[in-house]
């Protein structure tokens, strides 16, 4: 019997994982990657793999979906919140909350061991190809279509002690949250904002001097990411023939944005029911629907909130207690939460902001578009 051919656009963690499914199930997989290399949008910044939403560690499911750990990732236990005056409260569980792991270009990542694995499966990827349809149907896995929240931040070395330290305030993050990671030499501080794109620099500044009176944020070698995220209430995965899986489907941790069990979850999930002859729609509706319910209700409840009720809340009600057990039970899907989501709209709960000719920040790139516009009439 001929072997199914499956294309894939996108070499992110969904695409990847929808391609080592597909090569799983013998099916011949293409993926079309429009930039040189994968893990090319990353700087070796660092981000979570969420290890809180199943019972079953995610290292265990990832291995049950035939993907290798073999990524630098260390295990994080223990998370010190800081309230808006400087009092620390650790938070200790009693297994992984979530694993830390580096995204970009450089060996160790998460984009370069998931390519290694995708290539010794026998999975064409084609670099620096872009397409924007496919003709026989297939996975779309291009990542975020548009931003429902941005990440700025610098990544750096330092010498201070390995931790993870996380705080909220609208002086630093508004609606969201700002943090500093910390893990053998190398450094992540960011300010994730959903609100007030066109500040991100400021927000930043405060987040960066926060920390440094705070904890003693010190590094060199200091390098600025930044990087947008999209979620939804999702009602449809599919498009004609096109099938979406990660943040282009708009899987994401909608309250905090720890993305990647969504991507890794919807990638297998497309790959294995597009080679095997499956209903991925009905597949991720069962696995993934309430657990985007429970994120999207989360996050219009977080929003709602305000900052102080926000720090009331966690200075509060979560010290003392295990974080991940608190979480599991914040994330857990129940029929309320879906019944109450679905009287949300499926377009993103918190709107863009428009584009000013003054600006350079990350989420749009206003004032580089401007020059550029300015110079292409000079000549």
């Amino acid at each position: 019997m001929t072997a199914r051919m499956l294309e894939i656009v996108g070499a992110g963690p969904s695409g990847l994982s929808a391609a080592l499914a597909a090569r799983a199930c013998g099916a011949d997989v293409t993926v079309y990657e429009k930039r040189p290399d994968v893990g090319a949008r990353f700087h070796g910044d660092f981000q979570g793999l969420e290890n809180w939403t199943s019972t079953t560690d995610v290292l265990a499911e990832l291995e049950h979906w035939g993907i290798q750990a073999n990524f630098s990732h260390t295990p994080i236990d223990e998370i010190v919140f800081l309230s808006s005056d400087g009092a620390a409260h650790t938070l200790r569980a009693t297994e992984p909350i979530f694993y830390l792991l580096r995204r970009g270009r450089d060996a160790g990542t998460l984009d370069q061991a998931l390519k290694t694995q995708a290539l010794a499966a026998g999975v064409t990827i084609r670099f620096g190809d872009r397409r924007r349809h496919l003709s026989g149907g297939g996975v779309v896995a291009e990542g975020p279509h548009r931003a429902d929240v941005i990440a700025a931040g610098y990544v750096f070395e330092t010498d201070m002690a390995n931790g993870c330290y996380a705080t909220v305030s609208d002086r630093l993050a508004p609606a969201g949250y700002s943090y500093l990671l910390v893990d053998q030499g190398r450094g992540t501080v960011a300010t994730c904002l959903f609100k007030h794109f066109h500040d991100e620099r400021q927000y930043l500044d405060a987040t960066v001097e926060f920390f440094r009176r705070e904890v003693g944020l010190r590094w060199h070698s200091a390098r600025r990411f930044g990087g947008s995220g999209n979620y939804q209430r999702v009602a449809s995965v599919r498009s004609g023939d096109h099938y979406y899986v990660g943040e282009s489907a708009g899987f994401q941790d909608a309250l905090f944005g720890f993305g990647l069990r969504y991507a890794f979850g919807s990638g297998h999930l497309a790959g294995r029911s597009l080679a095997d002859n499956g209903n991925y729609e009905k597949a991720w509706s069962a696995r993934l629907s309430g657990l985007n319910a429970a994120s999207v209700f989360n996050r219009w409840l977080y929003a709602r909130l305000g900052d102080r009720s926000r720090r009331m809340l966690l200075e509060r009600a979560v010290p003392g207690r295990d974080p991940r057990r608190v979480l599991q039970r914040l994330y857990a899907p129940t029929r309320w939460k879906s019944a109450l989501a679905r009287c949300l709209p499926s377009t993103p709960l918190l709107r863009t902001e428009h584009t000013r000719a003054d600006c350079d920040c990350t989420w749009c790139r206003c004032q580089r578009d401007t020059r550029a516009a300015s110079g292409a009439a000079r000549e």
